[in-house]
């Protein structure tokens, strides 16, 4: 299970205040206005923004304090990350060790995840000969190596066209109920939250609420969330 325990997440001058639980291997999106503070939440779980107050809680272990690389956190960003001087497999590989010092059993699993994601056959190739949908399954194969049980989402497909995406999101949704991870994606679009998200997490007004599920959520949303989804 994964708990805010009364924690206060600073941006700048902006405050996210968050007191809630997930359980473990539970499918979530993050959803609210934009600038509510959706991306500071996920940063706060990674690592990347400390809490200025309260606790973050893993498995009843208090990680407040871990720095980014001991947290049990993947984190796939909008941009993939990839380098591109690197082949894909070395991109991928990266997941397993930042030195690229492979093992021939680490090389046969980042090829065997390079597989997993559908890019068997490219793992000499670099991301410029990619598409857009190529980059993205090969910086999901880098965070599937990484096998943590906590998988962050940052609108990773968001340049993605209609049918792409609804296929990359079937993808993530497959691995992490194939690894038991527990998976947080940001969205702006509700129905990539029906798609994935059997809970969600409505972040507006400097507060992460408790998760709802989705439907629930999506079909009676509250006035804040109504009038960013334009429902009058």
């Amino acid at each position: 299970m994964l708990r805010f325990e009364k924690a206060v997440i600073l941006n700048g001058d902006f405050t996210v205040r968050a007191n809630l639980a997930l359980e473990r291997g539970a499918r979530v999106a993050v959803i609210g206005p934009s600038g509510a503070g959706k991306t500071t939440l996920l940063e706060a779980i990674a690592g990347f923004r400390p809490l200025e107050a309260g606790r973050l809680v893993w498995d009843g272990r208090d990680i407040t304090a871990d720095p980014p690389g001991a947290r049990p956190v993947a984190m796939l960003f909008q941009d993939g990350n990839l380098f591109p001087h690197l082949t894909l497999a070395q991109n991928a590989g990266l997941g397993l060790r930042p030195d690229l010092r492979l093992s021939a059993e680490q090389k046969e699993r980042v090829k065997a995840a390079l597989a997993r994601v559908g890019l068997e056959g490219l793992e000499d190739r670099r991301p410029g000969a990619l598409s857009g949908g190529q980059q993205s399954r090969a910086a999901l194969a880098r965070v599937l190596l990484q096998d943590r049980p906590l998988l962050l989402l940052d609108e990773p497909f968001a340049a993605l066209g209609p049918a792409l995406k609804a296929e990359m999101l079937d993808l993530v949704a497959d691995l992490a109920a194939e690894t038991g991870a527990t998976l947080l994606m940001i969205s702006h679009d509700p129905d990539d939250a029906r798609r994935i998200a059997d809970q969600a997490v409505l972040v507006a007004e400097g507060v992460a609420h408790p998760p709802r599920p989705t439907t629930d959520l999506l079909d009676n949303p509250p006035p804040v969330l109504r009038a960013y989804l334009g429902e009058g």
